[in-house]
């Protein structure tokens, strides 16, 4: 696959509130790695973040109709392809 020279790819953690990308990977294994495709972080689907916790640690994103909080070394292990213009 050929990605735009505009897309960007990396962790879901280094995303800014407001933002929105396509999950395109999970660098996580065994139970978290289930425990994330059970949350609904499944390659192709679009995820906004929408607000960091005061501390920055954890963060609120939106996911397939639900809000679900992250901390941000299990954020990391969500590789995403994000869009300037989203």
């Amino acid at each position: 696959m050929i990605l735009p020279h505009h897309a960007r790819t990396g962790p879901l953690g280094a995303m800014s509130p407001g933002s929105s990308a396509l999950v395109t990977a999970l660098t996580a294994d065994g139970s978290a790695r289930r425990r994330l495709l059970d949350l609904g972080f499944v390659p192709g689907t679009v995820v906004t973040v929408l607000r960091r916790s005061p501390l920055g640690d954890p963060t609120a994103y939106g996911i397939r109709g639900t809000i679900i909080g992250l901390r941000r070394s299990d954020a990391d292990r969500v590789l995403v392809e994000s869009n300037p213009a989203t």
